[in-house]
């Protein structure tokens, strides 16, 4: 078993450490007669290599996807693309990595080749890539030019080289599953006119597409610089021929090749279960596998919500050390396709899942796709500047520079740390004046103590006692704890749960300008009006999170329903009311500050409504009228009155207007033109006006309609006369009535 060696760790610790029989290591294994407590004894000593201690130091890392799917406007390619799809007439990879430095990111990975096989280098083992372009005369090369840009911009290299390739899949001479026998092959094929600068051979007994595989890794691993990272999925989006992957070989010429890379997908790096910039609360790096994974070849997916508890730990056969990476992706999609159709996350929604990835044990791996300029896209990049703004302004400042306390977690300096004494297990820090703080980070030795703390709270002194501010499970590499502001002279952090003593090499505090965020409302069915923070209008893979809730934490939400101004002296909101034929205005209040008001105009209440679409019409559900997660009705048919939706009121009521909903999920079926009818009896109709709501298509927003003259009527009818796009179906997904 590797032994992990550090020059910094202190003789107190390895005399601990040995005291136990452990010594610090990558994986330890578990045996059948440990008991619990030796298991997590083990676990203790668990710790990450030098080369996944500078991948989690990294923090923000980006992701580059760029290819034939960005010309198609494909998310996965088929491998039978013409290369010349690949119009590329001009590229910028300093505008990527000027950027990217901008938003404080410090690694780029560039998608070498996706599974649709297209290589984006001048690569001697294919013709399918960038070789067989236009661009520059089939000499242009992605990853040069790159590599380039990443040495001017001081950023590090990485790549992600698809293990699954449509096009030598569907290529009647491709090599993947092509059934060719294993045997001794000399890594890299040498290629007559095209010799290789590294001199450094390999001999594998491998198949034909291991080889090629290898033979690429060899050339994107040896002729671009140093390599910090190499991803690798487990996406197959076809298979062929039972083929299968030699990882161990892989391994082997990386370790060689790239010795400072961290290899994702594998035994360094794990994905985190998921696409949509989700995190766990408490995400574990110390793991427990069934097998030995330093001889591992396949790594399967963990998607569990518990990967490193104690319970989950004592299932384990090894221990092992392997770090989460959260990626996501900026964009509705992991390739570019347009500015309008495809939604771009805002700041605040990519600066939360910053704070929540890399303040919670694990690195941030954002895709940012360049479009088909070669430009990263302008909505991106003032995306990019606005986060990196955020975390120069919020991180760049330690509040507790010139505080007292451990000097060890106040040196900024991860070799030294204190530990803690378990039988008064705080740390408390004291500032010379009162500092107002909304952040705190806290780091764990995890290089020379592993990770150990379980649970940890904050108090503050404020206003003459010890107050509560912040508390969360495990700590790890960094956990950024983020609380409502504060102002004090003295923090104490507690550490009432720990597997073994723990090592604290960082604590520093920290302000984020919180501002009251934007509020949205609804209602159900029987009239109780809810209101919340907005969520943002990003629609891809969604992680759950209220991104504008979660950065502005302390936040009150004041109302009213007579038509005044909300003020932070309005009524505060504790909870569903009751609101009929009113409009609610409301308003945060943060910090002293107000946000934007909420206007939202709600008609009468909806329980005993019945609506009815016309008898031809493809009807989705009554749930129409109800505010609260409304079904879309479809109104289809051949003809004007085919296309109407009638609403039983239950009851006579005083109508002065409507607001329609349009479904917003493709343009097809929005309510441009139309005219409303109102009945006594369902049999004797009257006009009463006609409508028009223009701009749908690309303002697919609630609207809404006052008539010139209030009428009476018990029955309400809506009919479609032109669709927008004229389109020739009509949809609602939700109406009130005034």
């Amino acid at each position: 078993m590797k032994k992990i060696l550090f020059s910094c760790i202190l003789t107190g610790i390895m005399q601990t450490a040995y005291a136990q029989n452990y010594s610090l290591d990558n994986t330890i294994k578990v045996n059948e007669s440990d008991s619990k407590e030796v298991i997590i004894q083990k676990a203790a000593h668990v710790v990450p290599t030098d080369n996944q201690l500078r991948a989690l130091e990294k923090e923000f890392i980006a992701f580059i996807h760029f290819g034939p799917n960005t010309f198609t406007r494909m998310e996965w390619g088929t491998g039978m693309e013409d290369p010349s799809i690949f119009d590329l007439k001009t590229l910028d990879t300093d505008q990527w990595c000027k950027a990217i430095k901008a938003a404080g990111m410090k690694l780029v990975m560039l998608t070498v080749k996706h599974h649709d096989g297209f290589c984006l280098w001048q690569t001697r083992y294919t013709k399918h890539g960038i070789m067989s372009t236009g661009f520059q005369d089939g000499k242009g090369d992605i990853l040069r030019d790159l590599s380039k840009s990443c040495k001017k911009y001081g950023l590090k290299l990485g790549v992600y080289l698809s293990p699954a390739d449509l096009y030598q899949i569907e290529n009647p001479e491709g090599l993947y599953g092509n059934g060719s026998k294993k045997t001794l092959r000399t890594i890299p094929r040498e290629v007559e006119g095209r010799p290789f600068a590294n001199k450094t051979k390999f001999q594998f007994v491998v198949d034909d597409y291991n080889e090629y595989f290898m033979n690429q890794l060899f050339e994107i691993l040896t002729e671009y610089g140093e390599v910090d990272e190499v991803w690798f999925d487990g996406a197959h989006p076809k298979q062929k021929g039972g083929q299968t992957y030699n990882y161990k070989a892989w391994q082997q010429v990386i370790r060689t090749l790239a010795p400072h890379a961290a290899i994702f997908g594998k035994e360094d790096i794990r994905w985190c279960g998921n696409e949509a910039g989700r995190t766990r609360r408490t995400e574990w790096n110390v793991i427990g596998y069934q097998e030995n994974p330093d001889t591992m070849n396949m790594f399967p997916d963990m998607v569990a919500e518990d990967l490193g508890s104690r319970e989950a730990l004592q299932k384990a056969k090894y221990l092992h050390y392997q770090q989460a990476e959260i990626n996501t992706s900026i964009r509705e999609g992991w390739f570019y396709r347009d500015d309008t159709e495809q939604k771009v996350r805002n700041a605040d929604d990519v600066f939360d899942i910053y704070e929540r990835a890399v303040g919670g044990n694990s690195t941030f791996l954002l895709n940012i796709p360049p479009n088909r300029e070669g430009l990263l896209p302008q909505k991106d990049v003032e995306v990019l500047e606005e986060v990196g703004r955020r975390i120069r302004e919020t991180y760049g400042t330690d509040l507790l520079k010139k505080a007292k306390g451990p000097k060890e977690v106040l040196d900024k300096d991860r070799k030294t740390y204190t530990l803690i004494d378990e039988k008064d297990p705080v740390i408390t820090i004291t500032t010379r004046k009162p500092i107002t703080l909304n952040r705190l980070t806290i780091q764990e030795a995890i290089e020379q103590t592993g990770e150990r703390v379980e649970e940890h709270y904050v108090e503050a002194w404020i206003d003459g006692a010890w107050k509560k501010i912040a508390e969360s499970t495990n700590i790890g590499y960094k956990r950024i704890l983020r609380f409502p502001q504060i102002t004090t002279d003295r923090i104490r952090i507690h550490f009432p749960k720990m597997r073994m003593q723990a090592g604290i090499c960082k604590v520093s505090a920290h302000y984020y300008p919180a501002v009251p965020p934007q509020l949205t409302a609804k209602r159900s069915l029987d009239g109780q009006v809810t209101i919340q923070v907005k969520e943002s209008d990003f629609g891809w893979k969604r992680h759950g999170e209220n991104s504008a809730g979660n950065l502005n934490a302390g936040y009150s939400i004041h109302y009213t329903t007579d038509g005044t101004a909300p003020t932070k002296n309005s009524e505060s909101y504790q909870g569903a009311f009751t609101a009929d034929n009113q409009e609610v205005q409301a308003v945060s209040v943060l910090n002293g500050k107000t946000g934007p008001v909420l206007q939202e105009r709600f008609g009468y209440i909806k329980k005993d409504w019945k609506a009815e679409a016309s008898s031809e019409a493809e009807q989705h559900g009554a749930a129409l009228a109800a505010d609260e997660n409304p079904n879309t009705f479809w109104l289809s048919g051949n003809g004007d009155q085919d296309r109407t939706l009638t609403i039983d009121l239950g009851a006579v009521k005083t109508i002065r207007g409507f607001a329609y909903t349009p479904q917003n999920r493709n343009a097809e079926g929005m309510i441009e033109r139309g005219t409303v009818w109102v009945s006594q009896d369902k049999q004797n109709w009257e006009k009463v006006e006609d409508f028009m709501f223009g701009n749908l298509i690309n303002d697919p927003t609630k609207r809404s309609c006052t008539f010139k003259k209030a009428t009476e009527a018990r029955y309400f009818k809506i009919q479609m006369t032109e669709g927008a796009n004229r389109s020739e179906k009509a949809a609602v997904a939700e109406v009130d009535i005034f």
